[in-house]
């Protein structure tokens, strides 16, 4: 009876995690008026699905959807990683610059000299993925 519940508990935090993402990310986008680079498009072609699966996935507490989402959020955590890596590491700059109109290298916000778009994107895929793990290994997946 705990394990479903901490299970169940698991799914809606990586639900929240995926919605305060799709958030952060349109904020930024629509209110702000920052225009995506091409990398945090792909970076939202794999959150944005997370948060209608997990929230139906929640709602119905069906953890069979790890098979799903899980993939979808190893593979956009390593695009946010690759992303993260075009800014910050010296030698990597450079490849930012063929990204299209935004280079994928241009910093919008730089919080306490490390915390960008990207790093806030891969935080989130990070611990969505921890979550969905932690499920799995708790064996309700089946």
């Amino acid at each position: 009876m705990k394990r479903e519940r901490v299970a169940e508990q698991a799914l809606f935090a990586s639900w929240v995690i995926a919605l305060i993402a799709t958030g952060g990310s349109l904020f930024f986008s629509e209110v702000l008026k920052y225009i995506p680079c091409e990398l945090c498009w792909y970076q939202r072609i794999f959150m944005y699905p997370l948060v209608i699966l997990l929230g139906i996935a929640s709602a119905k507490k069906d953890y069979g959807i790890i098979r799903y989402t899980l993939p979808l959020s190893v593979i956009g955590g390593m695009i946010s990683l690759y992303h993260y890596a075009i800014q910050k590491v010296p030698s990597l700059h450079e490849l930012g610059n063929a990204c299209g109109i935004v280079p994928c290298n241009t910093d919008y916000i730089n919080w306490l000299g490390f915390i960008t778009i990207p790093f806030l994107a891969l935080i989130a895929f990070v611990l969505i993925t921890v979550l969905l793990i932690f499920i799995r290994s708790t064996g309700k997946e089946k």
